[in-house]
């Protein structure tokens, strides 16, 4: 019996290679976090974890990513693929869901080292966790969301496809801003000229409630 399929799963665009999280490159990332995500007078996440003490901050990091891995079941789930060029870790590339096995519904989330975008990576490995969601998974649609500023995950959506889907206010850095609500189905995904390699995903689709 394999006890936890998800460490031979394994993502391939032509230039990226995708893994679930593992501690060797959880450390990596967060090599790449402590080098920069985004400017210091910006904040494009919900939860603002790039504003915590750096003394913490890769503890913190550490933490959460093993917290995720530990509640990990078909009921809810989080997978943090590592994203990887040229075999270094340059960011990661979330996927989630709540009751895959009725909804058919998955979210995603990222973030990348701010020396590696404006590269288009991040275009490319939302686009393989989606291909990957619809295509071995079973999905039927795929939400997201971005603040109102935040321009480059916004364009990424609009890019592959997806519709705006309404705004929601929320707290950031104590002030109130307008999350952009995203949704895209899978007939409408703007798919790539190029196709996804994927090995693994056979042993993972009852972990994550697809079987």
């Amino acid at each position: 019996m394999e006890h936890w399929p998800l460490e031979h799963l394994v993502l391939r665009t032509p230039r990226l290679e995708l893994r679930p999280d593992d501690d060797e490159g959880l450390r990596e990332l967060v090599e790449v976090a402590y080098r920069g995500v985004h400017p210091p007078e910006e904040m494009p996440f919900a939860v603002g974890w790039t504003d915590a003490d750096p003394a913490y901050l890769g503890r913190g990091m550490l933490q959460y990513f093993w917290s995720e891995r530990a509640g990990l079941a078909p009921e809810k789930w989080s997978v943090h693929f590592l994203v990887r060029v040229e075999g270094r870790v340059v960011g990661v590339q979330s996927l989630h869901a709540t009751g895959f096995g009725v909804t058919r519904e998955v979210g995603s989330g990222s973030w990348i080292g701010l020396r590696h975008q404006g590269r288009g990576i991040g275009t490319e490995m939302r686009a393989a966790v989606l291909l990957f969601a619809f295509d071995h998974l079973g999905a039927t649609r795929a939400r997201s969301s971005a603040f109102v500023g935040n321009h480059a995950s916004n364009a990424v959506s609009r890019r592959l496809g997806y519709r705006r889907n309404g705004t929601e206010t929320v707290v950031r850095r104590g002030v109130p801003t307008d999350d952009v609500r995203f949704v895209l189905d899978r007939d409408d995904l703007a798919r790539p000229p190029w196709t996804l390699e994927v090995d693994g995903a056979e042993g993972c689709l009852g972990l994550l409630g697809a079987a």
